[in-house]
């Protein structure tokens, strides 16, 4: 599988996730079969709240699902909208969050689980780590 996962810095595996998709420097494009990865700059991440376009840095790439730390409810209907599933990270680094996805233990994001708002400590991903 394919996955996206944003990134703080590109650091290959060793890449710590963004706590949030849409303000993400980059995202790193990871092949979960053979841990093959890339990394594109997030082209939008300078954006007004709420106005997350998440598949414009991603567009052209063949996704089967993003990894998260926290996304807003806009970006999250987007992406569901676009047959795109999103995950939230459960560790801090790509490898780990990769080894998380390939044995089935990630939790799947909803609009429930989704952030409502930007800022720190408001239970949706951004104090996970």
């Amino acid at each position: 599988m394919i996955i996206a996962i944003p990134i703080e810095k590109d650091e290959g595996m060793e890449s710590r996730v963004c706590a949030h998709f849409g303000s993400a420097p980059g995202f790193l494009i990871v092949d979960t079969e053979t841990s093959a990865c890339r990394s594109i700059l997030n082209r939008n991440e300078h954006h007004a709240h709420g106005a997350c376009m998440p598949l414009a840095s991603l567009q052209g790439e063949r996704l089967d699902g993003i990894v998260v730390g926290g996304i807003g409810q806009g970006a999250l209907v987007r992406l569901n909208a676009a047959n795109i599933s999103v995950y939230l990270a459960s560790a801090p680094t790509v490898a780990e969050t990769v080894a998380s996805f390939k044995a089935g233990t990630l939790e799947r994001v909803t609009p429930g689980t989704a952030c409502g708002h930007h800022g720190q400590g408001h239970g949706c991903g951004h104090d996970r780590y």
